[in-house]
């Protein structure tokens, strides 16, 4: 299903098909990608895997309704997967539970690196959500992934510094956007 679409992207679920399982391990195989991830079971190590992973998203999405979800960035041009686009609630303390903070995310396969897609997928999605009514959005990186907090701060992302309030109290740089007032959630002041 598709999520949304940009000017070169398409968003949409991950899928069962091969080519999306293939994509999903050729991308959750990489050390330069799982290296900057805190989730158990990464990298993978069995093509097979990747279809545990996907079962893992649908799962952690199912009571979303498309709200949230971890979606495929597919290039219109080509028609292949760039990468994972990621919103959801941040787990808490426990590193399981959602908080009320939501994150966005990305992992990009080495070979759609510097075309912008990451800040196109993440945009339109932020963009998504504020229009639902979301306040803020933040982004958890990893120390030295100089590459992802030049995504939060080519969104306008401003960073908070580094903050252990999610995922189990891993150390995170953490960035965040508010949402843009507009003239009619400004409210008026007049008398």
């Amino acid at each position: 299903m598709t999520v949304l679409t940009t000017d070169r992207l398409v968003l949409r679920d991950w899928t069962a098909d091969p080519a999306d399982l293939a994509r999903i391990w050729d991308i959750y195989s990489r050390v330069e990608i799982t290296r900057w991830l805190a989730a158990s079971g990464l990298p993978l190590t069995d093509p097979a895997q990747a279809a545990d992973r996907l079962r893992i998203w649908r799962e952690r999405h199912a009571d979303h309704g498309g709200r949230y979800g971890t979606w495929a960035i597919e290039v219109r041009d080509t028609g292949r997967v760039a990468g994972t686009l990621i919103l959801k609630p941040l787990p808490g303390a426990d590193g399981v539970t959602p908080t009320d903070d939501i994150e966005v995310g990305w992992h990009l396969h080495p070979d759609s690196w510097g075309h912008g897609y990451a800040t196109e997928a993440a945009r339109a999605v932020l963009a998504r959500e504020f229009a639902a009514g979301t306040r803020q959005v933040y982004a958890v990186v990893s120390p030295g992934n100089d590459p992802s907090m030049a995504v939060c701060r080519r969104l306008g992302m401003t960073h908070l510094g580094r903050r252990t309030d999610w995922y189990a109290g891993e150390v995170l740089e953490t960035f965040v956007l508010t949402a843009p007032v507009t003239s009619s959630s400004a409210g008026s002041d007049r008398r």
